[in-house]
């Protein structure tokens, strides 16, 4: 799912020229070309003393304001290295990584190695250091989700079926309880789709073929990453039983990255349904509305029968009626 940022950039070339001095960077852009940007950061590929590196502005949300937490203590295991941070600027000095290529375009055999081996190094155990102290935990997203759900979608007229709903509650009251208690407890990703693992470059390659950026982070149970990668690249899954194709790629991933395929699942259909209530709030977004119940309804084991063939629903963020 994008990031949902809201306005407010008016500070931004002020923010970067202030990086820009604070750091002793070059901008390292080509003429006419544009700054890479997302849905809450601008990142312009810079040097310093010569090296490349990539200067990230994000919109101060709450995800931005913790990134630069995760990453340090990542340290390059699997996610792009933080060269440098300045918390009131909300903005970040990062290795360069190869953004010409990403696991969007990687043979999906390749996407399962690669982004299995890349949540085996970020589930790290929480330390004492203060700043894990900053991080939100998964059981409390859910619990508030318990009480949110239900109110957003009486606000919203029950924008789809009830047992929908009731099936996101149980997994939210049921895996808030359990991850309350849970020793597995580690750093979670929890926005890793394709689009956020890059291709690393020649000298970063003892580190693997890729590495992940942006990471929301949150401290929970591992399976909570699994969702984004079901609900991109659904163009991929077969065409013969889509259905059923999505749950072997929910098992397949979550096996490549040494977690619970069924929890997995649990919590695809809780954050599935958090964001089609999202989406059902915004105009232009009926597309998004789609996937997100066309994904959570078949990982609940009944696809609603009233949305468009897997093959038709619209890629995330793609403006429709």
């Amino acid at each position: 799912m994008t990031q949902r940022a809201g306005t407010g950039w008016q500070a931004c070339p002020g923010l970067i020229s202030d990086a820009l001095d604070r750091w002793g960077l070059t901008v390292d852009l080509a003429p006419g070309a544009e700054p890479w940007n997302g849905h809450g950061a601008l990142v312009v590929p810079v040097r310093q003393d010569g090296s490349p590196a990539a200067l990230k502005i994000a919109f101060p949300h709450d995800e931005a304001k913790v990134e630069r937490h995760a990453l340090a203590l990542w340290d390059g295991r699997g996610a792009v290295r933080i060269l440098a941070s300045d918390a009131a600027g909300c903005s970040m000095l990062l290795e360069r990584l190869d953004a010409s290529r990403w696991l969007q375009d990687a043979p999906m055999e390749q996407a399962v190695d690669a982004w299995g081996r890349i949540v085996r190094e970020l589930s790290i155990q929480p330390g004492e250091g203060r700043e894990w102290q900053a991080f939100d935990h998964i059981a409390a997203t859910a619990e508030r989700w318990s009480d949110e759900l239900p109110a957003e979608w009486e606000r919203l007229d029950q924008p789809f079926p009830r047992w929908l709903l009731e099936a996101a509650l149980e997994v939210c009251q049921t895996r808030g309880a359990v991850g309350r208690r849970s020793s597995k407890d580690v750093l979670v990703h929890t926005d890793l789709h394709f689009m956020n693992i890059l291709a690393t470059t020649e000298d970063q390659q003892l580190r693997g073929s890729y590495l992940a950026i942006d990471p929301q982070p949150q401290i929970g149970e591992a399976e909570f990453a699994v969702a984004p990668i079901l609900w991109n690249r659904i163009s991929d899954l077969s065409r013969a039983d889509p259905e059923e194709a999505l749950r072997e790629r929910c098992r397949d991933f979550s096996i490549a990255a040494g977690l619970d395929a069924g929890v997995a699942e649990q919590w695809s259909i809780a954050r599935e349904v958090e964001n089609a209530l999202w989406y059902a709030a915004k105009p232009g977004h009926g597309g998004d509305l789609a996937r997100s119940l066309w994904v959570a309804s078949t990982m609940a084991g009944r696809t609603l029968d009233h949305l468009p063939r897997a093959h038709d629903l619209p890629d995330p963020g793609e403006l429709t009626s």
